[in-house]
């Protein structure tokens, strides 16, 4: 997450959640449409902080779960 840029404006952000999301609403959410980043927050915390991404940072990590290279334990 890039810190020495202003936040984006979230109010109107059109959340959804992961498509992989199937554990009793312990998930994230993902808002599309910001330019360079991806912004992510806890789905049951709708109204807490959230965490922007760059977005080649993002598609790096979705890769990677996908290709299940990150440790579980």
């Amino acid at each position: 997450m890039t810190t020495n840029q202003s936040s984006p404006d979230l109010s109107r952000a059109a959340w959804r959640k992961s498509s992989f999301s199937a554990n009793q609403g312990n998930c994230i959410e993902v808002a599309d449409g910001y330019a360079g980043i991806v912004p992510v927050r806890d789905s049951k915390d709708p109204s807490g902080p959230a965490l922007a991404f760059p977005t080649d940072a993002w598609t790096a990590f979705i890769a990677a779960i996908k290709a299940d290279e990150l440790p579980t334990t």
